[in-house]
């Protein structure tokens, strides 16, 4: 999925004029998995029997739970919202309003300059601001700022800030900032030419309780290993499925720091932010926490690197597991204001309950069943596939339609990453997950990159 440095030709869609409200939709999608999550729980009712005959009864429930009923259910309620879901039309599609960017570096030599290249081709209608804090580098990461600053068309003011740590870099950076909107953007996340104009335009179209829109990301390295290309699916329907369903409930858990955009006020009054290492979850927790809505716009396409190496790929995911965590511990979630925010990091308050079981049973009961033991794993745990399967048809149908083929975009061939994520990434990534979780919980040192 390669970058287009062409612009946009927005294509107006036809949707229904009927119009189903938030509650209506988040009610409708209830039903519908709980429904589902019934009939799988009457379906499942050999298989219960057969595992409490050789674990107890409440631990057969808790595993059976969390490898089919739980996952089940949340399913059927993705499913059901995204059908459910239209996106809104823009009141304005050339919005005007003055943005600062904010990009906070360390030892990146290799991306800055093609970063702020693309800053600089935006077809955004007023001049960008753009901010780099050096975080302490040790190789030419100022002096290629320096170069794009000399050499592109681009008002770019280099901040130092010796002290180590993203949030320390991002909230010098918000002492300079004197514009009503920032975006925070990664050194090495090159932005689609339109994606400031379409994020701006979605904030301003929307209610006036919204303080943040989180970008869609998506993988530009996909061809440099087998991680990559599986990384390349997960974005393009994992993470944008959920980002979907967190916006269309106006609670995206995490307005990411890679490329995102906040009304500046908004982030003063909650002081910037956090000292945590996944401070983009606990800063958008703070925000949905003073009762505001932070939404997604998947037309605002970034494309970011990400990890090449299996060990890369353990250390970011164990960050996100731990951030998660450092997110919970300070706002749990049943002291979030509004009813959708209560229900989605409820859902993060299970994740662990789900990435322990499938670690320690799901996995173990797989290898049982290689050997024709059905005790965990069975015909049974494939009755949550279909609807996975669905889900992601769906959202490739919607990727495809109203994303790419708007922003002159092409789905790369990629069958065996997404043969590979299907099947077999989970296996990987709850185990680092709990990983991420056990750091946290023994507070060992922690690591930015």
């Amino acid at each position: 999925m390669l970058p287009n440095l062409s612009p946009v030709r927005h294509e107006e869609r036809n949707y229904s004029k009927s119009y189903i409200t938030v509650t209506k939709k988040f009610w409708i999608s209830h039903a519908f998995a709980l429904i589902w999550t019934a009939f799988s729980i009457y379906l499942s009712v050999p298989w219960l029997d057969s595992l409490s005959s050789v674990v107890p009864w409440i631990a057969a429930l808790l595993i059976i739970g969390g490898i089919a009923y739980i996952p089940g259910y949340m399913n059927a309620f993705l499913l059901s919202s995204l059908l459910l879901d239209r996106q809104p039309k823009y009141k304005n599609e050339r919005p005007a309003d003055r943005v600062t960017v904010l990009i906070a570096a360390y030892n990146e030599e290799k991306g800055i300059f093609n970063t702020l290249r693309y800053v600089a081709g935006q077809d955004y209608s007023s001049r960008l601001k753009v901010i780099v804090i050096d975080n302490d580098s040790t190789d030419s990461t100022t002096e290629e700022v320096l170069r794009a600053k000399e050499e592109l068309r681009l008002d770019i003011q280099l901040l130092k800030e010796k002290r180590k740590g993203k949030f320390h870099a991002l909230n010098k950076g918000l002492r300079h900032v004197r514009t009503p909107y920032l975006i925070t953007l990664d050194a090495d996340t090159l932005l689609h030419p339109s994606a400031i104009r379409y994020m701006v335009a979605r904030l301003q179209s929307s209610p006036d309780d919204v303080c943040a829109v989180a970008g869609s990301m998506l993988v530009r390295n996909s061809r440099e290993s087998i991680w990559t290309r599986i990384q390349e699916w997960e974005y393009f329907l994992g993470i944008a499925s959920v980002k979907r369903l967190q916006g269309l409930y106006q609670g995206t858990l995490v307005a990411q720091g890679a490329f995102s955009l906040y009304k500046t006020s908004y982030i003063r009054e909650i002081q910037g932010w956090p000292d945590a290492i996944g401070e983009d979850i606990v800063l958008t927790w703070r925000l949905l926490g003073k009762g505001w809505k932070v939404y997604f716009e998947p037309l605002a396409a970034a494309f970011t690197d990400t990890p090449v190496t299996l060990r890369q790929l353990i250390r970011q995911r164990s960050r996100w597991a731990r951030g998660m965590i450092e997110g919970l511990k300070e706002i749990k979630p049943w002291k979030q204001p509004q009813i959708y925010t209560k229900y989605l990091t409820g859902i993060n308050f299970v994740m662990p309950y789900l990435d322990v079981v499938y670690t320690f049973f799901w996995i173990p009961g797989l290898i049982l069943a290689l050997f024709g033991i059905f005790w965990i794993v069975g015909p049974m745990t494939l009755f949550v596939l279909p609807l996975t399967l669905v889900s992601y048809g769906l959202l490739y149908r919607y990727q495809k339609r109203y994303v790419f083929e708007n922003l002159q975009l092409h789905i790369r061939k990629n069958k065996l990453g997404f043969l590979l994520y299907i099947l077999f990434y989970q296996m990987i990534m709850s185990p680092v997950s709990v990983l991420g979780y056990m750091q946290e919980l023994f507070q060992l040192k922690r690591v930015w990159k």
